[in-house]
């Protein structure tokens, strides 16, 4: 599945690839040679950047699904523990 981004996404990328290069590097860099640098970087590494963020869903789903019992967990029978609670309040 290829990694894409809203065009204006990919507009600001390409604005900042072109500063960064302006900034730090000894050669300015074109909007073109910036946008196909952005589309490297999306199809060579945008994939272990978006695999480690499934990753971390992943385990903090599992994380919240074993807490499941304990947030909605209910002990049974506990009708006659509530009954004889009542009328032992009465009694006195």
């Amino acid at each position: 599945m290829p990694i894409t981004i809203p065009k204006e996404a990919r507009t600001q990328a390409i604005a900042s690839i072109e500063r960064y290069f302006q900034q730090n590097m000894d050669e300015k860099i074109g909007n073109v040679a910036a946008g196909a640098l952005l589309g490297f970087f999306l199809e060579e590494i945008g994939p272990l950047v978006y695999n480690q963020g499934v990753s971390d869903v992943q385990e903090r789903l599992q994380a919240r699904v074993m807490e499941v019992d304990i947030e909605v967990h209910e002990d049974a029978f506990t009708y006659w523990h509530k009954y004889d609670r009542a009328t032992k309040g009465r009694a006195k």
